[in-house]
């Protein structure tokens, strides 16, 4: 009974919410696939020769996921806990000429080690001509680092290493709004 409900529930949003040139069929797969792409697409953890690998390719499903346990790795039954966390990002489509000033790459980094409530002990950045900046911000915790490719528009190593005190989650939106400035 409650299917039926269901079932017609659907029919009647679609005679109302769908464009007339999509099928029930389509809007109803658009929806589905709207709600449940979170849950399928779920980081996968591996241990391949000691090594623990974690692919995901929904960066939502990822946040959540790292958000549970602040290591990322909680320990299993007979593991040590992990001292820190790695965590590599990779932009895409950032503005060129800020990738390319030591000033603007330095402040971006900088904020996130700050955000993130690490304790900053020292920083050092370096500007490349004609471009680029590579750059590590040493953290008592651990170091971030940096290097710039502004002719790819994209800085491909933007590496975290934390212990467990600091968080990720502000890092990686400094980035992306240091990137977009």
């Amino acid at each position: 009974m409650s299917i039926l409900i269901i079932l017609s529930s659907l029919l009647a949003f679609s005679a109302l919410a769908v464009e007339p040139k999509r099928s029930f069929w389509d809007a109803l797969k658009g929806l589905v696939s709207r709600f449940a792409r979170p849950w399928l697409a779920a980081p996968t953890v591996t241990t391949e020769e000691g090594w623990t690998f974690v692919r995901c390719d929904n960066v939502r499903a990822f946040r959540e996921w790292l958000s549970e346990d602040e290591s990322g790795f909680p320990p299993s039954d007979g593991e040590e806990p992990s001292l820190g966390s790695h965590l590599l990002i990779e932009l895409y489509g950032c503005e060129p000429r800020l990738l390319e000033q030591e000033s603007s790459v330095g402040e971006a980094m900088r904020e996130a080690a700050v955000k993130s409530e690490a304790t900053v002990v020292a920083t050092s950045f370096h500007e490349f001509q004609p471009y680029g900046v590579s750059g590590a911000v040493i953290i008592q915790e651990s170091h971030y680092t940096i290097h710039t490719w502004p002719e790819h528009a994209t800085p491909p190593s933007i590496c975290f290493i934390a212990g467990v005190r600091c968080g990720f989650t502000e890092p990686s939106k400094c980035c992306r709004r240091g990137s977009s400035r």
